[in-house]
């Protein structure tokens, strides 16, 4: 079987590239997409706050994301609007299969979806 992955990153950290490693010892197709060259869609923030919650997609460990108003929003629509326009804030690397979505390195968890 099949399973579609989307590597999202804004920056390339330790995390990023561990979690590009682990997919290609396992040849895995990963769809890698740099969020500094693709725009995020609502939609896939959306998607991503559903699986995770909005709160927990921003990457409060970073100096730089600490740094931004956004860190302190408590709506979820602001933080959305913030993600929105700074991709930056994003905990990376975030992995999508379909609705199953992951922020950070999580291989335990991705080791199921390639279960089945």
């Amino acid at each position: 079987m099949a399973v579609n992955i989307q590597l999202y990153y804004g920056k390339k950290n330790f995390d990023v590239q561990k979690a590009q490693r682990f997919f290609k010892e396992r040849r895995i197709t990963v769809q890698e997409l740099d969020l500094k060259k693709h725009r995020l869609g609502e939609r896939e923030v959306q998607t991503m706050a559903r699986a995770l919650g909005m709160q927990n997609l921003l990457d409060r460990e970073d100096k730089k994301v600490k740094e931004h108003p956004a860190c302190y929003y408590n709506k979820d629509e602001d933080i959305l609007q913030a993600i929105l326009e700074n991709p930056w804030l994003l905990k990376c690397p975030i992995v999508r299969s379909g609705n199953r979505v992951t922020a950070g390195y999580a291989p335990q968890i991705w080791e199921t979806w390639l279960e089945g």
